[in-house]
């Protein structure tokens, strides 16, 4: 997910632009520029790889104004290199932009057989040759850019600046979002809040279609049809603290340690502890008459969406379809009336998750959100809002935000069962208390990290590794592959452990660790059955349980990993920090890039 930032200052806005970039490196990019506007000129600096390279360019080559755009991009169309980086321009305009155009390929051929000439590969390059010709034209650039909106199909966040005005930008959005900043004779735009916290804490967040001119004085807002209109002023709470990392060495590190807390304040949200009962936020519809939930995710909120599918048929006894976002519209799923459609998603933004959730809306489904961003396009378009607390999530790979969200589906799932007449009171106050222990039960994780990180050399060398789990830990064990594939780009995946002898065993030998979550219970003895039958062919295998669990199957293992006895409800949010953790120090080892794994986003925008 690239990122934007624009000022009109009162001051030179270089060095705040790249610190706005630099907040924003979190969301994962392959090249960075920003764009001036001084003395009639259009002053580029752009560089391929990390942003230090964009600083030693303007060592090299400063560049002065007190009006600037700036970008830091993730490829899409055309390679990571210096040509392609943004801001694209003309002798006229220079823009940034997050997203896709996807009728870029007509529209660049029209433009080559009027005779414009593009010196990148990308489709970004083709709006702002359209802008250019409506300002050549002799049209202002609130015209330039009304007339060229409209030609643009795909998703979009953009901020162009003009070479003859250096008192204004203009910024559009269409399925990717942007934010206005308002500050002391300054106006800012961003990507996301988090951007301009240095800046300001006044933002107005543009809802789907809007486009904006700032100039020192404020913002003219406009909608998809051109009328003005008001949009909020709000107080972002996004902080400069949010991108520190204190003691830690990583992000990624710093988030995992956080998930006591930011669990504790999530569950806060959902457990009215007094009176023993799980609450939600006040809705207008009648969960009891919810008849099929539909869970749609990507990634590790997939995961979290497969978790939930358990509790939800378990606790409720409501029957779920669960999808990853990518392929849900494109099957052409039949939804029945009364179902709740919910889509889980750390920023609210995510491009297929967000059609997809448009696609349900259409067809009459509730929607729900479980969101960690509640200003975000999925958190506006829902009917039942359910935040986590988990705060800005730097690292690529999502940790704090996975237990927020399992603990979010937890409460909902219990909720669920006692609106469909599924729990007693008394079975409802058992799972309030069972989750209020959550926080304490993930610190006694964090307390084997030492043990872990001493242990990540066995795992580092190998080329593949498989995870195994039952029940709810086989999501878990579909996670844990996940994140070491993330970070530390050894080969991983999660199974069944009972789908073992239908086919992964062929590939067990003695060079493929075998990751094992199982903690004792009645599905323990079956997964221990199937972490025998890798014993026997060789197998490494990493027994990830309790004291009882490890007491009774952990001889013989490469190693051991104690986690506390815990309920089986809150056991999938335990069992993460072991996998998390293992990741980690298995990624360190390898000496990668932890908080910015190449090829990744932080956030995917664009289909």
């Amino acid at each position: 997910m690239c990122g934007i930032i624009g000022i009109v200052g009162k001051e030179q806005v270089a060095d705040r632009l790249v610190d706005g970039l630099r907040r924003m490196e979190y969301r994962g990019y392959d090249s960075a520029g920003i764009c001036l506007v001084a003395d009639g000129q259009l002053v580029r600096r752009r560089a391929e790889g990390k942003l230090n390279n964009l600083v030693l360019e303007l060592v090299r080559h400063p560049a002065q104004g007190l009006i600037g755009i700036a970008h830091t991009r993730w490829a899409t169309h055309g390679a990571p290199t210096t040509s392609n980086a943004h801001p694209h321009a003309t002798e006229e305009v220079a823009l940034v932009h997050n997203g896709i155009i996807e009728n870029f390929k007509p529209l660049r051929d029209a433009l080559m057989a009027r005779g414009r000439t593009f010196e990148s590969e990308t489709d970004t390059e083709v709006v702002a040759h359209l802008v250019s010709e409506q300002v050549e034209a002799g049209l202002s650039p609130q015209d330039a850019v009304k007339a060229v909106l409209p030609v643009l199909r795909g998703a979009f966040a953009l901020a162009i600046a003009f070479r003859q005005h250096e008192d204004m930008l203009i910024g559009a959005r269409l399925g990717s979002p942007l934010v206005v900043g308002y500050g002391d004779g300054e106006t800012y735009l961003g990507s996301d809040a988090l951007a301009l916290a240095p800046l300001t804490q006044r933002i107005t967040y543009l809802e789907e279609g809007d486009w904006v001119v700032i100039t020192r004085e404020g913002a003219t807002i406009y909608d998809v049809n051109n009328q003005p209109v008001t949009r909020p002023i709000v107080a972002s709470g996004a902080t400069a603290a949010a991108i520190e990392k204190g003691e830690f060495r990583h992000f990624m590190q710093k988030e995992i340690f956080e998930q006591p807390t930011v669990v504790a304040q999530t569950l806060r949200s959902y457990l009215r502890r007094i009176d023993q009962t799980v609450a939600l936020p006040q809705i207008d519809f009648d969960l009891s008459s919810i008849s099929r939930v539909t869970i749609v995710a990507c990634g590790t909120s997939f995961y979290a969406g497969m978790v939930a599918k358990y509790w939800f048929e378990q606790f409720a006894r409501l029957p779920v379809d669960i999808d990853v976002a990518s392929e849900f519209r494109y099957r052409d799923p039949v939804l029945e009336p009364g179902g709740l459609a919910l889509f889980i998603s750390q920023s609210g933004e995510t491009a297929d998750t967000l059609a997809a959730l448009r696609h349900c809306k259409a067809a009459g489904q509730t929607i729900a959100v479980v969101v960690n961003v509640p200003t975000s396009s999925m958190a506006r378009e829902a009917d039942l809002l359910l935040p986590t607390h988990a705060g800005p999530e730097i690292g690529v790979a999502s940790t704090k935000a996975f237990t927020c969200q399992l603990a979010v589906l937890a409460a909902l799932a219990a909720h669920l069962a006692v609106k469909r007449g599924r729990l007693s009171r008394e079975e409802e106050a058992d799972i309030v208390n069972q989750l209020a222990e959550t926080p304490a039960a993930l610190n006694a994780a964090l307390s084997h990290d030492d043990e872990i990180a001493a242990m990540a050399h066995l795992i580092a060398p190998a080329r593949d590794v498989l995870y195994l789990g039952r029940g709810p830990d086989y999501p878990l064990a579909l996670e844990g592959a996940l994140k070491l594939k993330e970070i530390s780009y050894i080969h991983a995946e999660g199974y069944a452990s009972g789908e073992m002898k239908h086919g992964p065993i062929a590939l067990i030998d003695e060079a493929v660790p075998v990751i094992v979550l199982a903690p004792s219970g009645p599905l323990f003895e079956k997964t221990v059955s199937n972490m025998q039958e890798v014993r026997a062919r060789g197998g490494k295998v990493v027994l990830i349980s309790d004291a009882a669990g490890i007491e009774e199957a952990g001889e013989g293992c490469l190693a051991t990993i104690e986690m506390p006895k815990v309920h089986p409800l809150i056991a999938p949010l335990v069992y993460a920090v072991p996998v998390q953790l293992l990741a980690y120090h298995v990624a360190v080892a390898k000496g990668t890039d932890v908080d910015q794994p190449r090829n990744l986003a932080k956030s995917v925008t664009v289909e």
